[in-house]
């Protein structure tokens, strides 16, 4: 019977039916949705990306414009020569920067003043409290390790810190002092706390569904980003860049009951909109070096893992919706069940989770590939607002001569090599996280 059930199963998925536009034998998956390859119907049936926020929106437009001009750069090697954070952008943006901060210095030299020379009338230093309080939520900072997620050290995982090691080497960077093991699909690099130590945030919604390679190809793209000057993540100009934002929110207006409001929504309009002027002027300034500095990474990524496995790993990150939407549907279906059967499901859910996930997603055709491509490509899809649009960057990572890249995706090995005891020696390393995130994402995901 399950030998049937399995036949019957590959029958369907090797059904074909003709394109209603044109004809052509489109294949049939219950699974996936029906395309036609030859003439794109319904190649896009979802509804669109859901409206971005006036600040995003602008970045969009704004990453969108630069978008095709750097992926030509990038192909012809032009912009990976060029050296970073020395252009009359890079310089302007900092000076942008040290003004916004220059703001939140003399907010804090009020509220010292009004605090210390109005203290008798009571007034004055609360108002001064309030412009400390401002100044505090607009300083720049460092993010701190989280307290709600796995935190991993070299004496914790030596095998994943050699590995993070081999791959930082194989990039012209160095390695990072702490992984942070998250649910997301998702990674980033970043530094934290006071003396800027690195840190890795590592999601396991896209470690677990990657072939080991493109691994590789993951954290040579993350550790990349440490070797190519992106200066959007420099404490100076991303402080500025979240004071701005900051602004333009606290100074938002708000629903007018009384003429108290109209008088505040006026006097707050012009440095509302100051705010986000300036907030305009630094995404102009930064954002092409902030994607050049995704492609620069990119190609990180296929000197470490290889060229096939950065543009693999580039399809995979357009499953990143999907996989949110699977880990959802495994926590409904455990949080169904009900009393003492209901905890022995949800103890299965949590033990198998990783494994179900990483078989489902190695289980996607190349066939609904080439459509979340094309849907990447009508809808310019990018990981978010900063971030060139993907299939500009699968495009770079697999082109012959791109930074990077030796040539064709299948001639250009990488030089770090993800072979089978390496593989299990580093998943028993995470394995005390894979259990916690699983009892998190079935026991709160579907909360």
């Amino acid at each position: 019977m399950e030998c049937e059930a399995d036949m019957a199963q590959g029958t369907a998925q090797r059904a074909v039916r003709s394109c209603p536009e044109c004809g052509e034998p489109v294949p049939v998956d219950e699974r996936y949705t029906d395309w036609c390859a030859a003439c794109d119907w319904n190649v896009d049936p979802g509804a669109p990306d859901p409206a971005p926020g006036r600040i995003a929106a602008v970045r969009r437009r704004i990453g969108r414009a630069y978008g095709e001009q750097l992926a030509a750069e990038m192909e012809q090697g032009s912009a990976a020569a060029r050296p970073a954070g020395r252009d009359a952008a890079t310089l302007l943006a900092f000076g942008v920067s040290l003004l916004v901060h220059g703001v939140t210095v003399l907010l804090v030299a009020a509220g010292i003043l009004l605090i210390v020379l109005g203290w008798s009338t009571g007034v004055q230093p609360a108002l001064g409290a309030l412009l400390l309080g401002l100044a505090w939520l607009l300083r720049p900072r460092r993010p701190r390790l989280p307290k709600d997620a796995p935190v991993l050290y070299r004496a914790d995982a030596p095998r994943l810190f050699e590995l993070i090691d081999e791959v930082a080497g194989a990039v012209g960077t160095s390695g990072v002092h702490a992984v942070v093991v998250t649910a997301e699909a998702n990674a980033a690099v970043t530094a934290y706390g006071l003396r800027a130590r690195r840190m890795l945030l590592l999601g396991l919604g896209l470690w677990e569904i990657l072939p080991p390679q493109e691994r590789i190809a993951l954290l040579g793209h993350e550790l990349g980003h440490f070797t190519n000057g992106d200066t959007r993540r420099g404490v100076v100009t991303d402080g500025a860049v979240r004071a701005l934002a900051t602004w333009f929110s606290v100074l938002a207006p708000t629903p007018p009951t009384g003429l108290l409001d109209h008088f505040v929504n006026a006097v707050t309009f012009l440095p509302r909109w100051t705010a986000f002027g300036l907030l305009v002027v630094l995404d102009h300034l930064t954002l092409r070096a902030s994607q050049r500095a995704e492609y620069l990474a990119d190609a990180s990524a296929v000197r470490a893992g290889s060229a096939q496995a950065a543009a693999g790993l580039l399809d995979r990150i357009l499953l990143a919706p999907a996989v949110h939407d699977r880990l959802r549907r495994e926590s409904v279906a455990a949080q169904m069940q009900g009393g003492a059967g209901g905890r022995a499901a949800r103890d299965r859910a949590e033990d198998g989770l990783w494994e179900r996930l990483a078989a489902h997603f190695g289980e996607v055709p190349e066939h609904e590939y080439e459509r979340l491509r094309r849907v990447s490509a009508r809808r310019a899809h990018s990981v978010d607002s900063t971030h060139p649009p993907t299939h500009l960057r699968r495009r770079c990572a697999a082109a012959p001569g791109s930074a990077g890249s030796a040539g064709p995706a299948d001639s250009a090995p990488g030089l770090v090599r993800y072979g089978d005891s390496r593989a299990k020696a580093v998943a028993a390393e995470l394995a005390p996280a894979r259990a916690v995130l699983a009892r998190r994402v079935i026991r709160d995901l579907a909360g």
